[in-house]
């Protein structure tokens, strides 16, 4: 497919964009691609070595840039990149002027005067894409890695643009469209011999394809927690000293301190960045019993302390990791050695977690003489790792980091060494091809006839085509380019 047949046909235009984010800078980049894009070059540029012959591909020229009246806008260098090898497949130029905003928006307009037609959202990439140069989980990693927040983020962008995930995807593709061809022959050719297609072996053939599917969508929560962040609520009774917490893993006085009981009446929610894992801790109003008495509606200051313990719930439930933080002066040794939590609001914590992720956070270790002989979680934290903190002091609030990260990201699932994960669109093409795989199996077990279970196969097909883009409709490719930056 080319890029004249993606703008509705006819021609293939010449696209220019600057690449370089607004405002001022030392360096900018106005980028051209497209057929016309050393004609172009060669019109607004004027070298300055009197040996310069054309432009010798792919090195750096120094010149002069005029605009189309032949006025001199800047000293920049210039570079000319023919195609098929490059980004976009196509003929590439870039100019690096000096970045003031009048200088690089008046190289764009002389460009686009001069017949260059105004990129768009993700227009660069798209050529890519349709060119060859990218399948649609390639290009998806592009914008990725720009927008990376952490070393790990980046990492799982450089697997994908790498086009790791489209070769798995493409190979699995290729094993159904194969099992759909031995399922055909056996349908058109019943008195013929066809090894290996009996239900049994075919049930265990698309049980292999499942499982291979499934594999690649145990990395995406790991995916969705290092491109997003993960939000990871601290909990507990009050005055357990979480706002403390919070601003010692912020490295900042964030959220209002004091000694007075319920001072938190509602969430505040920070982003902090644990060890490269970027993550948005929330810190809640203190859980205790209600305060309103007998059948009496609270109202006043105990009003508004309901509707923040019902806040603090809420967060609760949509927490991607929990630190339940307990004032570890007040639980004493006796406490520590309790079957039971002694603490109404920790025990309500530990009971509604569930499957999230759940540290023990014992505060205060500082005034706490019982926390330094702590050897092994307290037997009601049920198995859920425990640290003893503190706040004030900043005790082992590193080791509490470490340990929060690795408890969110072990959530996220085990992928392969190699970070292989998918991210939201692709993994809903996933999950799609693997719920067509499973109802496949469901109709062999059943003794469906193979020509209709070969539908599912079709489906299934289809839907591992629209991770590499293969079978993706028009809608899907605009809004996945539509994210872009312009220049990109």
């Amino acid at each position: 497919m080319n890029t004249g047949a993606v703008a509705g046909g006819g021609a293939v235009s010449t696209i220019a964009a600057i690449a370089t984010p607004p405002g001022a800078g030392g360096i900018a980049i106005v980028r051209l691609s497209g057929p016309q894009a050393k004609a172009l070059l060669s019109r607004v540029f004027l070298p300055l070595s009197p040996s310069f012959e054309n432009f010798r591909p792919w090195c750096l020229h120094r010149g002069r840039v005029l605009d189309e009246n032949g006025e001199l806008l800047d000293d920049v260098l210039a570079v000319f990149m023919p195609g098929p090898r490059t980004f976009t497949g196509e003929d590439m130029a870039e100019i690096h002027c000096h970045g003031g905003p009048f200088i690089v928006q008046a190289l764009l307009e002389t460009l686009i005067r001069l017949g260059a037609a105004q990129a768009g959202r993700g227009d660069f990439s798209r050529r890519a894409f349709c060119n060859g140069r990218l399948d649609l989980s390639q290009a998806e990693a592009v914008a990725e890695l720009i927008a990376a927040p952490s070393r790990e983020a980046l990492n799982y962008s450089l697997n994908r643009l790498d086009g790791l995930l489209g070769r798995r995807v493409r190979a699995l593709r290729e094993a159904v469209e194969a099992l759909r061809v031995q399922m055909s022959l056996a349908v058109d050719f019943p008195d013929e011999e066809v090894d290996g297609l009996s239900p049994q072996a075919l049930d265990q053939a698309v049980f292999r394809l499942a499982e291979s599917v499934r594999q690649l969508l145990r990395g995406k929560q790991r995916a969705h927690v290092m491109q997003c962040g993960a939000r990871i609520v601290l909990a507990g009774a009050v005055n357990a000293g979480k706002s403390s917490l919070l601003n010692a893993l912020l490295g900042h006085q964030r959220a209002l301190v004091t000694a007075i009981p319920g001072t938190t009446r509602d969430f505040l929610e920070e982003p902090c960045n644990l060890e490269g894992l970027p993550v948005r801790l929330v810190d809640t109003a203190g859980l205790r019993e209600n305060p309103q008495h007998g059948n009496e509606l609270a109202s006043g200051p105990d009003a508004v302390e309901l509707l923040g313990m019902e806040r603090s719930r809420q967060k609760l439930a949509e927490a991607e990791a929990i630190l339940l933080v307990l004032d570890g002066a007040a639980l004493g040794a006796e406490g520590l050695a309790a079957e039971v939590c002694p603490e109404a609001a920790a025990a309500e914590v530990l009971a509604t977690a569930g499957d999230t992720p759940l540290v023990v956070v014992l505060n205060k270790s500082d005034i706490a003489p019982a926390l330094s002989d702590l050897s092994s979680p307290p037997r009601w934290a049920a198995g859920r790792p425990c640290v003893a903190v503190s706040a004030h002091s900043g005790e082992n609030v590193d080791a509490l980091a470490r340990l929060v990260r690795e408890r969110v990201l072990a959530a996220g699932g085990n992928p392969p060494a190699d970070g292989l994960a998918p991210n939201a669109r692709q993994a809903l093409a996933l999950e799609g091809a693997l719920e067509e795989l499973t109802a496949l199996q469901e109709d062999i077990r059943t003794g469906q006839p193979y020509d209709c279970c070969t539908v599912r196969l079709d489906m299934a097909a289809a839907r591992l085509g629209e991770v590499t883009g293969l079978d993706s409709p028009a809608e899907v490719l605009e809004r996945v380019f539509a994210q872009f930056c312009i220049g990109k």
